[in-house]
């Protein structure tokens, strides 16, 4: 339909009941059923009620034919609106705006004391003529706080409600918004439905939305088997009729024995409703098939629809002719092949379209805490897919390169595929449309930043399930030596220790290096780390004071021994004693490649070595957070039984040098007045695995003790480095493409603005990030334990 004259929405009856061919049968089609009144009464009394403002089911054949029976006119937009690319292929399309709302913005959380509650309360606030109403149901508050990225942002959420109404409201001027905010909170606790309210404003009111938005991930991170399923998360109806349906509906979930969680649009009468179901069963299986059909049949005694906004696809086409009617649904059949008389166009959509779970992927994995259950967390909603200039950390590969393959989403994808077409084992057969050498490129390319720890709103620990594949992959083909030199790197540096000159004339040596570099696959503008020694001479500890338990890791202690000098000799004048323990290495470089029999045999012997000595008075405090954070993320992970106990016990008690020191500070045992007042702007760059699990906040606290010091964090990712990725050659630019996105601009930023006046310092606590920093820009990150050591000693 690409004539001059139909370009534009509407067109004339008059102008084109002669139009011949393709173009002439489809206005003759819609005429003739405009003009005849069976049909029309047809169509009135099957269609959704007028009032429901969301429905994507089936074909909109009621507002086209309405157009032409009441003013003439024909408008093929609200057609092929929602058609889902079964009737046409769009080229160009022109869209109307809305303009922009008040600036001033304010959301009021209404506090509901049961479900039933809120599909009531929500007929009061919309009285009040709010821009939006969402609904989050009490399970999804309750799984919220179990992750990570959002339990420290439910301030605005009191108790343990069994649902939560957030009322957004808009206005010119703050004195307007509260206003209406009052008029909304007296109506609805005037019902008695609901007990109390609370009010967010201006950018908070972002927090609230994320929250919301997160709703469909954190429903797939549920543990186990049975998850919430997306089968019937679509239907709608008119809001006045969504009690009467919500009653309907779970007197239907009870007699068939499961449950739900209820989220979304409340305010237009659709609730994705997502009842939990264990589709690895045939019991699971029949009941999903089942409850489709109930639910179909409940929205049509509503008057609603089973496709709100989401569209038909697969999931629901099956359910059209039951929604509409046969006869109905024939119409429907009807336009399909007048416009694509071939089924050209996206074939077995809403109409002739296979049983609902024809092709259900389920039906794998064994038990709820396999690798395959964990991959299929993953429910595509592709918040890995964020661009720079959107902001969050996740997935830095594909900030750089913009290509799919490296998102987490691929990633689970990749394995998910992997693992169904070779029956949960990581080795290629003949019907696997994938080989090893494609999941290893999907692996290799993952930084294992962790940052899909904190943001990914369904759960995927891409770093976790990357190393578990790596180390299946390497039991059936061999550990190849590159990644075993790696893993083993802190074992060859222990060696190197002994013999520090030659281990580093080895390392420095042009030829020699560069003959390193090339067996690792290491890129040759990265330089191998010398092993260092400590400088600064011995330490006299503070005996008597409190005492501290340091995990002198490995890359700190062969490459960075100033530092911990310069750490006990910070402790030592705040009055604390630092006591090095017996341990051995963390184990962090043969998880990040991999190598998780060995991380497992580091992780054993650390718990019997320390576990009987922290404790919550004597913690083991760390200074580089990829290693002293493995001891709190991996090792519970990688022990089992009776271990896991004693892990994570351990894991308890085990801080990041800044969580210790702003433990102390918060119990008055440290004070500004150890500090000098001298000047100083400090740029903080957090380690990934630091901002992932437990922020950069403290860090960033320490470092404003001092009276005079300014510190700015820098809204930067992953440096990069990433441990060896970095050094990698295949990764190399990827890595220095990395670092150029926000962290380089900004530490060559800062430093313009050095004087000996008022000093400028790069802070970084992880030693990759200080590596990365000084390749990257030429300019020295300090540990921020050396910079409050600088600005002590001027005491």
């Amino acid at each position: 339909v690409q004539r001059d004259k139909v370009q534009r929405d509407k067109v004339q009856r008059d102008k084109v009941q002669s139009t011949k061919g393709l173009e002439g049968r489809i206005y003759a089609q819609l005429i003739h059923w405009a003009e005849d009144e069976q049909t029309r009464k047809l169509i009135e009394e099957t269609y959704p009620d007028k009032e429901l403002t969301r429905r994507s089911c089936g074909y909109a054949i009621d507002e086209v034919i309405e157009d032409i029976h009441k003013d003439g006119t024909i408008n093929l937009c609200k057609l092929i609106a929602g058609s889902e690319g079964t009737l046409a292929f769009l080229t160009r399309i022109k869209v109307s705006l809305d303009p922009l709302p008040p600036k001033e913005v304010m959301v009021v959380c209404a506090h509901c004391v049961s479900l039933d509650a809120a599909f009531e309360a929500n007929l009061t606030a919309l009285a009040q003529h709010p821009t939006a109403i969402e609904l989050m149901d009490g399970e999804i508050i309750t799984l919220s706080r179990q992750h990570s990225a959002f339990s420290s942002q439910q301030s605005f959420i009191k108790g343990d409600p069994a649902a939560l109404l957030i009322a957004e409201l808009r206005s010119d001027t703050r004195e307007d918004l509260d206003k209406q905010a009052e008029k909304m909170e007296k109506a609805l606790m005037a019902t008695g439905l609901v007990p109390f309210c609370t009010r967010v404003y201006g950018p908070d009111v972002q927090k609230v939305w994320n929250l919301r938005k997160a709703g469909l991930g954190i429903l797939s991170g549920m543990k186990g088997d049975a998850k919430p399923t997306g089968v019937i998360e679509d239907t709608a109806v008119a809001p006045s009729r969504l009690p009467a349906y919500m009653k309907d509906f779970r007197e239907m979930l009870k007699r068939l024995g499961t449950s739900c969680v209820f989220y979304g649009h409340i305010s237009t009468g659709e609730l994705h409703l997502r009842p939990i179901l264990n589709l690895k069963t045939t019991e699971g299986k029949q009941l999903f098939r089942k409850i489709a059909h109930e639910t179909t049949l409940l929205v049509r005694k509503h008057r609603g629809t089973i496709s709100g906004e989401h569209g038909d696809g697969r999931l629901r086409g099956e359910f059209i002719p039951l929604q509409y009617g046969e006869p109905t649904y024939e119409l429907m059949r009807q336009v399909k092949y007048c416009w694509d008389p071939d089924n050209i166009f996206n074939p077995h959509k809403i109409v002739d379209t296979p049983k609902m779970d024809e092709y259900l992927r389920a039906d794998r994995s064994k038990t709820g805490e396999d690798l395959l259950c964990r991959v299929e967390q993953c429910n595509g909603a592709g918040d890995c897919r964020k661009s720079q200039l959107i902001g969050g950390t996740m997935c830095p590969t594909y900030k750089v390169s913009h290509d799919e393959l490296q998102t987490t989403r691929a990633r689970a994808n990749i394995l998910r595929e992997f693992l169904t077409a070779n029956s949960q084992e990581l080795i290629t057969n003949d019907q696997s449309p994938i080989t090893n050498a494609d999941l290893m490129s999907a692996l290799l390319s993952c930084l294992a930043c962790k940052a899909c720890r904190k943001e990914c709103p369904s759960g995927v620990d891409m770093t976790h399930l990357r190393a578990e594949a790596l180390q299946r992959i390497y039991d059936e083909e061999g550990t190849p030596l590159r990644t075993l030199m790696v893993a083993n790197n802190a074992t060859v540096q222990k060696m190197g220790f002994f013999v520090p000159h030659i281990y580093n004339f080895f390392a420095s040596n042009r030829f020699t290096s560069a003959v390193i570099k090339k067996i690792a696959g290491f890129a040759p503008e990265r330089k191998i780390p010398r092993i260092e020694k400590c400088t600064k001479g011995k330490v006299q500890g503070t005996k008597g004071g409190k005492r501290v338990y340091l995990f002198l890791d490995e890359f700190t202690k062969y490459n960075e021994p100033n530092l911990v000098h310069t750490f006990v000799a910070l402790m030592n004048k705040l009055g604390y004693e630092v006591i090095v323990p017996k341990h051995t290495e963390s184990g962090r470089a043969a998880i990040s490649k991999g190598c998780l029999r060995k991380a497992k045999r580091c992780a054993e012997k650390n718990i019997r070595l320390l576990k009987d000595l922290i404790t919550d008075e004597t913690p083991l405090v760390g200074l580089e957070p990829s290693c002293i954070l493995t001891f709190r993320d991996e090792y519970p992970a990688l022990m089992a039984n009776g271990e896991w106990q004693a892990a994570n016990e351990l894991a308890k008690n085990c801080l990041l040098f800044d969580e210790f020191l702003m433990r102390e500070v918060e119990a008055g045992r440290i004070t500004k007045d150890a500090f000098s007042d001298m000047p100083a702007e400090i740029w903080l760059h957090g380690h990934c695995h630091q901002k992932a699990l437990v922020g950069v906040e403290k860090t960033a606290a320490l470092l404003n003790l001092p009276a005079n010091t300014t510190v700015h964090v820098i809204p930067s990712g992953c440096c990069g480095m990433a441990g060896s990725f970095g050094y990698e050659k295949a990764h190399y630019r990827t890595s220095i493409a990395i670092g150029e996105m926000i962290l380089f601009p900004a530490v060559r930023e800062a430093v313009k603005h050095h004087s000996l006046e008022h000093p400028v310092f790069i802070a970084a606590p992880g030693i990759s990030c200080r590596t990365q920093i000084k390749d990257g820009t030429g300019i020295t990150a300090l540990h921020p334990i050396e910079i409050l050591y600088k600005l002590i000693v001027e005491s």
